[in-house]
């Protein structure tokens, strides 16, 4: 989407890299995005001239726009986006111009950037991944919280992090740039996010299901209308939640979100701060987002790429559709998916649905096999636990295969949810035209 912000912005855009033409353009500063990398021309220009500084982009966000600013940092493994999303979106129903930048497509509020008033918070979303090929440290430790809040913690990334320890070490940096006047929002049901506890230099809340947590999540229930949960904030009740978004992992990160909104402008009675406007969210694009709909048909995209993040989805679509068959199609796309390393946790996750599809592993001949995800095992240990499954080897294949399961005779209604951090090949549009 990034092309079209920019013609609207009236900024002109050039694709493509060249060393001449970025000579010739000469600019102030080359802010460098985390995806380029040694062998780049203009980073080889860059390096070698000595003409123009260069910064990464997060290091130019604290510099040029985070500033003093009150800012909510939001991070975790899953719901980054949805949760940084809810709580500019709060901010805003209580009269807030909050600046906001979130990694995605929102619906509400609607865009994914905003300035905002330099006197109100900001709200980001604080990617652990690194910051440039000069800088490994991860983003979010650029961007000086004053409130940071940990949705979850587990291990991802393979590319950046040697294990689950790594990830960890990385959080704790986070934590430890919170000023003693912020404040530390935890998933309490978290034992990784638990272990980093306790933070004796600033506050610390928990939220999540059980009673130690400061704030708890009570009665959740979800049908295919969407949702409902009470929030109850140091043994008294706060709101009783009724929402078009699904899954009790929503509820969690529409608590964060509240929490985190209310301590930024009402630190001394957060309870005070409302709402209700969250029954008027649609939610983030890509994000459980129904892309066809018809009486006997449903297909879903989601962003999933994580076994956790799969496993909720399908849980709260088992939820919403008892009695329907359950098409899971996976692609093992991102750096960690395409691994060996969730060999094992994708199968209890892709075990929620009737029939799993998955996918060609992407650039899969970049990998060794020994290190490459296996997906006629992970077919064979599905079918161990009376999932059905097929290994596709192309995106043709899995076009074909999906199509055939919306096409067969049922006496029931089909969902078929499609999960990954990408295209899919095209096919989800595909599938979506019905």
């Amino acid at each position: 989407p990034m092309s079209e912000v920019l013609r609207k912005a009236g900024i002109a855009f050039r694709e493509g890299y060249d060393a001449e033409r970025l000579a010739e353009c000469a600019p102030d500063l080359a802010v460098v995005g985390n995806v380029l990398s040694r062998g780049n021309p203009e980073i080889e220009w860059l390096l070698d001239s000595r003409r123009v500084p260069y910064d990464s982009l997060p290091a130019v966000l604290r510099r040029m726009v985070l500033g003093d600013r009150s800012n909510i940092v939001v991070a975790g493994t899953h719901g980054k986006t949805t949760t940084t999303a809810l709580t500019a979106f709060l901010l805003r129903e209580n009269g807030f111009d909050p600046g906001f930048l979130i990694g995605g497509v929102p619906l509400d509020p609607p865009m994914g950037t905003h300035a905002g008033r330099p006197d109100h918070p900001f709200v980001i979303e604080g990617d652990e991944y690194d910051s440039a090929f000069f800088d490994k440290r991860s983003k979010f430790i650029h961007y000086a919280p004053r409130v940071a809040v940990l949705n979850n913690l587990e291990f991802d990334h393979a590319d950046i992090f040697r294990d689950l320890e790594d990830v960890k070490r990385t959080f704790n940096h986070l934590l430890r740039l919170v000023p003693r006047s912020g404040a530390v929002i935890v998933n309490g049901d978290d034992t990784n996010l638990v272990e980093l506890l306790p933070v004796p230099w600033t506050t610390v809340y928990r939220v999540g299901e059980g009673e130690a947590n400061d704030l708890r999540i009570e009665s959740f229930s979800e049908s295919v209308d969407g949702s409902r949960f009470n929030l109850i904030w140091k043994d008294d009740p706060w709101a009783t939640i009724a929402w078009s978004q699904h899954g009790f992992y929503n509820a969690r990160n529409a608590a964060v979100a509240a929490l985190a909104a209310a301590l930024a402008v009402s630190p001394d009675h957060p309870a005070a701060f409302r709402i209700d406007g969250l029954a008027s969210f649609r939610g983030v694009r890509r994000r459980h987002e129904i892309r066809f709909q018809s009486p006997n048909l449903i297909v879903i995209e989601d962003f999933g790429h994580h076994p956790t993040a799969i496993g909720g989805t399908l849980k709260s679509l088992r939820n919403q559709y008892p009695e329907a068959w359950l098409v899971a199609a996976f692609e093992p796309r991102s750096n960690t998916a395409r691994t060996c390393i969730f060999q094992e946790a994708l199968v209890p996750a892709l075990s929620g649905a009737d029939r799993a599809v998955i996918g060609p592993v992407n650039r899969a001949e970049l990998l060794e096999p020994a290190v490459r995800l296996d997906t006629a095992n992970l077919v064979s240990d599905l079918a161990s636990i009376g999932t059905k499954a097929i290994a596709c080897r192309s995106h043709d294949e899995t076009y074909r295969t999906l199509r055939n399961e919306m096409d067969a005779p049922r006496d029931k209604p089909v969902v078929v949810a499609l999960f990954s951090n990408g295209t899919f090949g095209g096919i989800i549009d595909r599938l979506a035209e019905g």
